[in-house]
């Protein structure tokens, strides 16, 4: 056993406790620790087959599933890199980011394969396109092989990359960028290692059961719950979407007993067909995070089903677990993200860099083990990001009390949450400006009931060049992911400026806000 054969440890120490539950299979699939780490030993097999070594990277492109848990742990005893991909991004968009981190092969889900086969086009004309593919499900292409067969052929023997260091590499996961591509966040061991040690302070236990319903391709899918619960011996559960009136039942039927999701996902709860009968008592916390939790709904949650909740924040950069609030400050401290972590060092800090106090506002920067490495081939995109004293400087405006809980003010960016996705009102802007009837345009996220926040774009077209609300979305859908297409997309004659030319976002939001263009989202 070696540093990051994560799955051959919990074999050797509890080889019979079930360690995973996959309910997007049919009957569910059931696995112990031993058993799992016998797949991932086949599965490391044939990557060392193909070919696949220290530091090389293996993507995935699929929905939530035990695979996405079976190729990072295969990687890990290769010392290899996991990359799991988004699969709500344009096909465009996830080859742009395969030419950044170039992954020796690519796991999909039949779902998927038209688009990956867009996305293998468009990279062979670079000559970046993966070494082998490998389909999950059918259909595949024409010369993937099948999930199944590379399970039944390749040998159980355990597989170890000995010289394997804390700070190497386990995966790369993709954060949004306010300008170009996505940056890769560089995963460490050790970066790993003191998360977990963090969501053990923060209450992890032994024999938990913790339900995961974020996607495997976010830090929250892989690094908030599910890693330090392994690690620990408890029991994971995977769905392969959230449903809500799903999620209520497994609760009761598994026993489960902690739970995360974003505010989006508990409102959807509690309008579930079985949310009157659905019993949560097994649950000794929920977790929140992606933005506060209304206090409203707190209180249905601790009337209704006697469910605490705990607030949380974090950033694939850092941790992810940066920030908790527990659960008796819930409604006292509601708009809180809590008080740092044990090993984190959060501050506030003013233009200058300098250290500011209690209720003054300033940039969030944090300092500790559970920091990222840095970005996959942008050293520079670092730099920016990185001062001399070793802080992350995060980009949120936040303050702290003289209690030490922190909240966030705004974003120092103009990125904003929709459904738990992060969305950069640049790159939309970017494609607008596409359309040949866009002379101006400035996109803004405003609230929603449904998915926390939603995109409106404000549009000054050309002189002569007219198009259509429905037009302009559809000419994005083409180009961006669905989430980031804005719900409205409202025409006005300029765009607010000022004295030296920018466009003023915080007065469109403004007027939006304030029902200036009729018809406004909240």
């Amino acid at each position: 056993m070696y540093i990051g054969d994560y799955l051959a440890r919990r074999a050797l120490y509890t080889p019979e406790k079930e360690g995973f539950v996959d309910f997007g299979k049919t009957p569910a699939l059931r696995l112990t620790y031993a058993q799992a780490n016998e797949r991932a030993n086949r599965l490391a097999h044939f990557l060392r087959q193909q070919g696949v070594g220290y530091r090389d990277r293996v993507a995935i492109l699929a929905r939530d599933g035990i695979e996405h848990l079976d190729l990072f742990f295969a990687c890990s005893k290769l010392g290899a890199i996991h990359v799991p991909f988004n699969w709500r991004l344009h096909p465009r968009e996830n080859a742009a980011l395969m030419r950044l981190v170039t992954p020796r092969g690519l796991f999909f889900s039949g779902e998927f394969a038209p688009q990956v086969a867009e996305m293998r086009r468009l990279l062979q004309e670079t000559g970046h396109a993966p070494v082998f593919f490998v389909h999950l499900d059918e259909p595949g292409l024409e010369d993937s092989v099948a999930y199944a067969r590379v399970l039944e052929e390749s040998p159980p023997e355990p597989v170890t990359y000995e010289a394997l260091e804390a700070e190497d590499i386990a995966a790369l996961l993709f954060t949004g960028g306010t300008t170009g591509l996505p940056k890769a966040a560089m995963i460490s061991h050790r970066m790993m290692a003191w998360n977990t040690l963090n969501t053990i302070v923060h209450d992890l236990h032994h024999d938990d059961v913790y339900l995961n319903v974020f996607p495997l391709f976010h830090t929250g899918g892989l690094f908030v719950y599910t890693l330090p619960n392994v690690i620990l011996g408890g029991t994971t559960l995977l769905v392969r979407q959230f449903d809500p009136q799903q999620v209520l039942t497994l609760i009761e039927t598994e026993r489960v007993t902690v739970f995360a999701g974003v505010p989006t996902m508990y409102q959807m709860l509690t309008q579930a067909p079985n949310w009157n009968e659905a019993d949560l008592s097994s649950l000794r916390f929920c977790t929140a995070g992606g933005a506060p939790l209304p206090v409203p709904l707190v209180e249905q949650y601790a009337r209704e089903k006697g469910v605490r909740f705990k607030q949380g924040f974090g950033m694939t950069e850092f941790g992810p677990g940066i920030f908790a609030l527990a659960p008796e400050d819930a409604i006292r401290k509601a708009g809180s993200i809590g008080r740092p972590n044990f090993y984190i060092e959060a501050r506030i800090v003013d233009e200058e860099g300098r250290f500011l106090g209690p209720n003054q506002v300033g940039e969030l920067v944090l300092k500790g083990p559970s920091m990222c490495s840095g970005y996959w081939n942008n050293p520079q995109a670092w730099e920016e990001v990185l001062d001399v004293r070793g802080f992350f400087h995060t980009g949120d405006l936040a303050r702290y009390d003289e209690e030490g809980y922190f909240y966030i003010v705004d974003r120092k960016k103009d990125m904003f949450i929709s459904g738990g996705e992060n969305v950069y009102p640049v790159e939309i802007e970017r494609a607008l400006y596409e359309h040949p009837a866009v002379h101006m345009c400035a996109v803004v996220g405003v609230p929603d009931p449904k998915w926390g926040e939603v995109g409106v774009a404000f549009v000054v077209c050309k002189p002569g060049i007219s198009v259509t609300e429905e037009e302009l979305r559809a000419f994005l859908r083409q180009r961006l992911a669905r989430f980031k297409v804005p719900k409205r997309v409202v025409f006005v004659d300029a765009l607010p400026l000022s004295g030296v030319g920018k466009v003023l976002k915080r007065e469109l939001r403004r007027r939006w806000m304030e029902g200036a263009f009729g018809e406004r989202t909240s």
